[in-house]
């Protein structure tokens, strides 16, 4: 390793500093959440709710989806409102009208320029002063406020039953029919509710900002973009142009280290015979297929409920799967297949790292793993619908059925069951490279490779670490090491030293050359994703010096990006170098493909979403998702399909692919998701970012403005780029099959 010795030292110089980072202001976010009070009471000390009814509340919503149905603090689904604002400027509008009531016994709308003044200042001053008591964890609020509480929760109430008065704003929001049938679960959803929007308008103690430093825009309280926002929106920017200039000046004046090594006259893996372990993972490559299928067929549904609401071309399919199921299941199904897609890679690659052995019993192994991992996902999804057709007790809810947060829905149980499916792997893997690592000369890309796949084995358990009614605030920051850390981190650098050390094994690039490439991207790219993290959690209760770390290290995720064009190049060019390299074309297309979305889908439409700036106004609207599919599909997903191909094309590697339905499967894919982005979502988010900037947040999320022709008509526009990808995926799956039985080989 002595070669390597300044990559490595940069490499753990990088992980200590990002770590520690994350850990110290990892501590200031539970130092400085939104206080959850032990009471709330009026000011003439009527007792209104107590801590525990709010905790509650919180379980109830996580029991109808949480995050699937609507999004609080800007985080979860589309569809449905933001309860948090919308809650918030409900409240606001009712304390608009009590005082002018009460006041000049008018009507707001009525009131002249003077007297609308005066309750615009007194509405200000009533929502953004801090009347929290930290001795006595006491929250006073004003009769009248109380009495804009009441009207609301009684709004709320309505709307999540079955009132037939708000049937067509639940259809609107595509809410089945009575989605908290228990009145004590609606009760104590609006105190939840209630919490969040006071911790979204209130100042901080000793601060100018509130809580979720002033996100919601909300206009009626100047909630605004802080100095703060705007600082280090532009330092990030900064950041970027320094970090992109670097870059390309380091690229301009690098002298290649080696010429290109003369690649074999056949295929080294043609040595391999297929092991047991490895003719096991057919399994693995049939259900992965299924479940992208199943995800596919679920995001065609989802979408389709944006326009018809509760029924699906006429069907009242809610009634069985409600939005916030199917979506539940359609995060969950893609979270699955692509985590499943690089488990199998890693078993497939475990015995070529062993000379071509499998180490005893690994078999048994990898089918016990398949068999824990199929009852995760069938235990999981089964808890998840009958969680939200609320058949389990609150906490068993959680336990059993869903947590209620995005990308990790599955219940508590299921959870602790995936991460010891996780361990498992971890182990099966080791005892295949452990012998290896005592046996090489140049260990350098197994140590990193040993590494990657330890991450992904063991970071998972991050999300352990909140409970049932742990602080929202809390739990975000947890949560985002599981979504970000291991699944955008950990995966990516395992993906990346995967991917290196088959093209060595092919002698297509040298070992010196794919070991110092694989630790100086590791060490770029986890030094902005790290500490980038963060920028996540700008304004879920956290305090400013969140905001200047995520935007600061997460504007460096973008600089690798810049020169993303020579890897696709590269991997391009690689199935051209002999000819034996064309069996593997359609894996180096997909890998190409990554190269591209990863340009596209995490580098541009990531960062138009990343300065605070931006986010303040968009977190929560299509922008977000238009970054999310392009970068969720276009890089692991194309990767986790490149690997099954992969997989695919040594399990059986006689004859040629008739290839015509891959290639047609590649381009729908591509094009489909192309023109989901172009046609439907971009198109709904610039239009709702224009509309949050100039009106509020609230409105870009309202039933009214989500209900225009125009909205309507980009809509239906999804269906043409959702139909072409439908397509791509059967081809996939029917190009799979026909592989495996023979029937697209030729000899």
């Amino acid at each position: 390793m002595n070669a390597y010795k300044t990559y490595w030292k940069l490499f753990f110089l990088m992980l200590i500093v990002c770590f520690t980072i994350l850990g110290f202001y990892g501590k200031e976010v539970y130092r400085h959440a939104p206080p959850i009070p032990k009471h709330v009471v009026t000011a003439s000390g009527e007792k209104l709710f107590t801590e525990e009814d709010i905790l509650n509340g919180q379980l109830s919503w996580q029991s109808t989806g949480g995050q699937q149905l609507g999004s609080i603090l800007g985080h979860g689904a589309y569809q449905a409102p933001d309860w948090t604002a919308d809650w918030l400027h409900r409240e606001l509008i009712a304390w608009q009208s009590d005082y002018a009531q009460e006041e000049f016994g008018l009507p707001y709308a009525e009131l002249s320029v003077v007297q609308r003044a005066q309750v615009d200042a007194m509405l200000k001053q009533e929502y953004r002063t801090n009347t929290y008591n930290e001795a006595t964890q006491t929250l006073t609020v004003s009769i009248r406020r109380a009495a804009a509480m009441a009207k609301t929760e009684s709004y709320y109430k309505s709307l999540f039953s079955d009132d037939p008065e708000l049937q067509s704003t639940r259809e609107s929001y595509a809410m089945q029919e009575g989605v908290l049938q228990d009145p004590e679960r609606r009760d104590s959803l609006g105190k939840f509710f209630f919490w969040t929007a006071w911790s979204a308008s209130t100042l901080r103690p000793d601060s100018n900002v509130t809580y979720t430093n002033n996100w919601p825009h909300e206009p009626l309280i100047d909630n605004v973009p802080s100095g703060s926002n705007i600082f280090w929106s532009i330092a990030s920017i900064i950041i970027l142009l320094i970090g992109v200039g670097a870059l390309v000046w380091y690229w301009a004046f690098k002298k290649s280290e080696e010429g290109e090594i003369p690649a074999p006259e056949s295929d080294p893996l043609d040595g391999f015979t297929a092991t047991s372990s490895q003719k096991a993972l057919w399994k693995y490559v049939f259900t992965i297929v299924g479940l992208f299928v199943a995800q596919i067929i679920l995001g065609c549904i989802l979408a389709h409920y944006t326009v018809e609401g509760q029924d699906f071309y006429g069907i009242p399919l809610s009634e069985w799967l409600p939005y916030s199921l199917v979506r539940t299941w359609h995060i969950q199904t893609a979270l699955f297949w692509i985590a499943t897609a690089f488990l199998a890679a890693g078993l497939f690659l475990a015995p070529i790292i062993n000379g071509g052995k499998d180490p005893k019993y690994q078999t048994l192994g990898v089918n016990v793993l398949w068999s824990a991992l199929l009852i995760v996902v069938v235990g999981s999804m089964t808890g998840e619908a009958l969680a939200i057709h609320q058949v389990f007790d609150l906490d068993w809810s959680f336990y059993l059925g869903t947590q209620g947060y995005e990308y990790t829905d599955l219940g508590r149980i299921w959870q602790i069951a995936l991460l010891i499916g996780l361990v498992l792997w971890l182990g099966l893997m080791l005892r295949a490279i452990v012998p290896a690592l005592k046996q090489s000369n140049d260990r350098s890309l197994l140590v990193l490779f040993t590494g990657a796949a330890t991450a992904i084995g063991l970071f998972y358990g991050a999300g352990l670490f909140y409970g049932a009614k742990t602080n929202l605030t809390i739990m975000e920051y947890w949560r985002w090491w599981v979504v970000h850390l291991w699944v955008e981190g950990f995966f990516e650098v395992f993906a990346t030293v995967a991917i290196a050390f088959i093209f060595t094994r092919f002698g297509l690039i040298s070992q010196k050359m794919a070991t110092r490439a694989s630790i100086a991207s590791a060490t770029i790219f986890l030094l902005g994703g790290i500490p980038g993290t963060f920028h996540h959690l700008y304004f879920s209760g956290t305090p400013v010096s969140i905001m200047a770390i995520g935007a600061c290290f997460s504007a460096l995720e973008v600089v690798p990006l810049v020169l993303i064009g020579l890897e696709a190049k590269e991997n391009w060019s690689r199935q051209h170098q002999i000819a034996w390299m064309q069996r593997y074309r359609w894996p180096i297309m997909f890998f190409t493909g990554v190269a591209f979305w990863n340009l596209v889908g995490a580098g541009i439409f990531g960062f138009l979403i990343n300065p605070p700036i931006s986010l303040f106004y968009v977190q929560g609207l299509n922008l977000t998702p238009v970054h999310a599919h392009a970068a969720t599909f276009g890089v692991y997903g194309l990767l986790s399909l490149g690997l099954v191909l992969f997989i695919l094309r040594r399990l059986k590697p006689d004859g040629e692919w008739i290839d015509g339905v891959i290639k047609f499967s590649f381009w729908a894919m591509n094009i489909g998701l192309s023109l989901m982005i172009l046609l439907s979502l971009l198109p709904i988010g610039i239009l709702q970012a224009w509309t949050s900037i100039n009106e509020g947040f609230w409105v870009a999320r309202s039933e009214e403005f989500m209900n225009t022709d125009l909205i309507e008509g980009l809509r239906w526009m999804r269906i043409v780029g959702d139909g072409i990808f439908l397509v791509g995926t059967l081809a996939f799956a029917y190009f799979v099959i026909g592989v495996a039985r023979g029937r697209l080989i030729r000899n």
